[in-house]
């Protein structure tokens, strides 16, 4: 199995552990350079960091194993999850195996990533407006039990379709922002127009 979110699982390990940066890098795939340059503030700047223990990837008594010997190496934990598989036309159908999932994995996005529409939530998991709305308002009837899960890890949808709808959620964003840059200049050259012509008037006038 390999790991979901590499970089992301990386950044939590180094601020939430002490783990060595050799240590982290064999288990997250990468160099142990780039576990140094996260613990710097040099790489993987704005990425939330991803809990493997609340994501099922690790335990604490793991990661208290190898903290405690830094010659060994993490052990993923094995789960029996589906392989999401890509999505076919027509509508998004979740097994009913899997509905109970949602609302953890609402959650997750909810907290994670707000950037993200919720139509674009309702569509990564198969769910409905109103009910991300009361996982929002937290009047979800079964919000006391709802944990917050990555919908990757629970096999509710593939990680390049997560990856994908973040991108155009960030690309949305970017609009908005140039957009509003756009109507405050309109906005103040139109304010700075008057006083423009009366000081023009005026010179005139003298």
């Amino acid at each position: 199995m390999s790991l979901l979110m590499p970089k992301a699982t990386a950044v939590w390990l180094v601020e939430n552990t002490a783990l060595s940066f050799e240590q982290i890098a064999e288990f997250c795939g990468m160099h142990a350079l780039e576990i140094q340059g996260i613990a710097d503030g040099e790489v993987a700047v704005g990425i939330v960091g991803l809990d493997p223990i609340a994501n099922n990837q690790l335990t604490r008594d793991e990661i208290e194993r190898c903290e405690k010997d830094p010659e060994a190496r993490l052990v993923m934990l094995k789960i029996d999850l589906p392989t999401p598989v890509q999505r076919t036309k027509g509508a998004r159908y979740t097994p009913v195996s899997k509905r109970q999932d949602r609302p953890a994995a609402i959650a997750w996005l909810l907290r994670h990533h707000p950037e993200l529409a919720d139509a674009q939530v309702g569509r990564l998991v198969g769910t409905t407006k109103p009910t991300i709305q009361k996982i929002r308002d937290r009047t979800h009837f079964d919000m006391a039990n709802i944990k917050p899960t990555n919908p990757v890890v629970l096999g509710l949808c593939s990680q390049d379709a997560l990856d994908e709808a973040l991108g155009r959620a960030a690309r949305a964003a970017d609009r908005a922002r140039k957009e509003q840059e756009r109507a405050a200049r309109r906005a103040a050259k139109a304010a700075a127009a008057p006083a423009e012509a009366a000081a023009s008037e005026a010179e005139q006038d003298a």
